[in-house]
């Protein structure tokens, strides 16, 4: 085993020690306690040798056939099947051919519904999956976070586990119900009177 994938798996280790990896329980939720609930947890991503995390700090729900915001308000796709199926999987795709959009499926399988991660704050990486620096760039918008954390189409689909190399984490990072802001979805306007839905989430931490 080489000297960066040993000290990869020495920081899983220790990670699991200090905070609790979210899985499908966690997912198999009502869509809007879920975005809420993403907000402080962290995200990781490990790419090309390198490991990168951030705090979810706006997220944005989509839930059900109803919902005209919603991809699967035109029904069952090949795009969106994957919102029909098992919580705790990633579904990604692509704006105006450059912007990757990061998303978790939520809900029991056979409900169409998924969180929208819209921004993140103190993004780090690390070249040794132990010692991380700040990466000083902009990360509040669902394009420039993704771009920033390496996070492509490649993911769509897959579960959201450290073997596919996306996860993520609570580390005790409590966020009183008083700093959490909502607001309407960005860029839904089409959706009729459920463009009014309050069912983004944001937080601003220190």
């Amino acid at each position: 085993m080489d000297g960066c994938r040993h000290n990869f798996y020495i920081f899983i280790i220790k990670m699991f020690q200090r905070s609790k990896l979210l899985d499908s329980r966690f997912f198999n939720r009502d869509t809007k306690t879920v975005a809420k609930e993403l907000l402080g947890k962290t995200l990781y991503h490990k790419k090309d040798g390198l490991l990168y995390k951030a705090i979810i700090s706006e997220t944005e729900a989509y839930h059900g056939t109803e919902d005209l915001a919603c991809h699967c308000s035109k029904g069952l796709t090949n795009r969106t099947q994957v919102m029909y199926g098992a919580p705790g999987h990633i579904y990604i795709y692509l704006i105006y051919g450059m912007y990757h959009m990061l998303n978790f499926v939520t809900m029991p399988n056979g409900f169409p519904a998924a969180v929208l991660v819209r921004g993140v704050q103190n993004l780090q990486m690390s070249k040794d999956g132990q010692n991380f620096i700040a990466l000083p760039v902009a990360t509040d918008g669902p394009g420039k976070l993704t771009k920033q954390m390496q996070i492509d189409k490649t993911y769509n689909r897959l579960k959201i586990s450290p073997d596919n190399n996306l996860w993520l984490t609570d580390e005790n990072i409590i966020i009183p119900d008083t700093q959490i802001k909502t607001g309407k979805r960005i860029g839904v306007d089409y959706a009729k009177e459920w463009a009014d839905k309050a069912w983004r989430y944001s937080i601003m931490l220190k």
